[in-house]
C-alpha cells in the first residue's frame, strides 16, 4: 500500500480529489465496518456501552422539574457529538487497513499525536451545534408549554402525546432538529476521519467534507438516513443496542471516507 505524505496540509492547501460514489459504496462501507466490528468486538463493545451510560446520567441530571424539558433534546443532541467520539474507531480501522497492530489501546492514539489540535477544533464546532440545538429546543418548549403549566415528571408522556401543545412540540422539534442533523452530517462526514488519516488543519478537513457533500448530495443524505435508522434500532432495548451500532458506524464511516476522498500517495 502506498504511504501518505507526511507534509503538513494547511487551510490554504488545495482540496484533495473527491470521488463520485453510488449506493453500492454506502452498502460496501457498512459491510466493511461490520467486518471490522466482528474483528474487534471483544475489545471495544464496552466503548459502545458508554452512550447508554451517558443517557442514564442525562436522565438523572434532567429528571427534575426545572431541567426536564432538556432531557429529550439532550439525549437526541448527544448524537451530534458522535463523530468526535468515533475518532478512535477511525484510527483502529486505519491501522487494520495498513496491516498494523490495531489493538484496543490504540483507540486513544488520535488524542496523543498530530490529530489532537484539529480534533479539538472540530469537536468545538460540534459542541457549538449542540448548544445551538439545545437553545432552539428550549425555545420551542417555552413557546408550546411555557405559557401554560410546565411539564412535570408525572405527566410528561401524557401531555406530550395527548395534547395539542405536546404534538406541536414534537412536530416543531423535529422540524428544527433536521437542519442541525444535516449540518452535523455535512460538517463531520469526512473531516474527522481526514484529520485522523493525515496531517491537515481543521479548516481544510471541513472544506473537504463540504465538497464531498456537494458532489454526492443524494448519497450523503442516503448515508444520513442509514445512520439515523441504525441509531434508532440501537436505542432498543434501553439503548443497549448502541454498544453494537456505534462501533459499527464508526468503522463504516472510515471506509466511506476512503471511497469519497482520493488519499495522497
Amino acid at each position: 500500500m502506498a504511504t501518505l505524505q507526511h507534509t503538513a496540509y494547511t487551510a490554504d492547501t488545495e482540496l484533495p480529489e473527491i470521488r463520485k460514489i453510488s449506493v453500492s459504496d454506502l452498502n460496501w462501507a457498512l459491510a466493511e465496518g461490520w467486518k471490522d466490528f466482528l474483528d474487534k468486538r471483544g475489545d471495544l463493545i464496552v466503548i459502545g456501552l458508554l452512550y447508554p451510560i451517558i443517557c442514564l446520567v442525562a436522565a438523572v441530571v434532567t429528571f427534575n422539574d426545572p431541567l426536564l424539558p432538556l432531557f429529550f433534546p439532550l439525549v437526541a443532541g448527544l448524537s451530534i457529538l458522535g463523530p468526535a467520539a468515533a475518532s478512535g474507531f477511525y484510527e483502529l480501522a486505519r491501522r487494520r487497513e495498513e496491516g498494523r497492530d490495531s489493538s484496543w489501546w490504540h483507540f486513544l492514539d488520535p488524542l496523543n499525536g498530530r490529530s489532537r489540535l484539529p480534533l479539538a477544533m472540530l469537536t468545538g464546532g460540534l459542541a457549538a451545534l449542540m448548544v445551538g440545538w439545545l437553545v432552539v429546543a428550549y425555545a420551542i418548549y417555552d413557546l408550546t408549554f411555557g405559557a401554560t403549566a410546565p411539564l412535570q415528571i408525572g405527566d410528561v408522556f401524557g401531555r406530550l402525546f395527548t395534547t395539542e401543545a405536546g404534538w406541536t412540540l414534537i412536530v416543531l422539534g423535529n422540524l428544527a432538529g433536521a437542519p442541525f442533523a444535516i449540518a452535523t452530517l455535512v460538517f463531520a462526514l469526512v473531516s474527522f476521519p481526514m484529520v485522523v488519516d493525515r496531517p491537515v488543519e481543521a479548516g481544510l478537513a471541513v472544506r473537504t467534507s463540504l465538497a464531498a457533500a456537494r458532489k454526492n448530495p443524494r448519497e450523503v443524505f442516503g448515508w444520513g438516513w442509514r445512520v439515523a435508522g441504525l441509531l434508532l434500532l440501537g436505542l432498543l432495548p434501553a439503548a443497549i443496542g448502541l454498544a453494537v451500532v456505534l462501533p459499527w458506524l464508526g468503522y463504516a464511516t472510515w471506509h466511506l471516507y476512503t471511497r469519497l476522498v482520493v488519499r495522497t500517495a
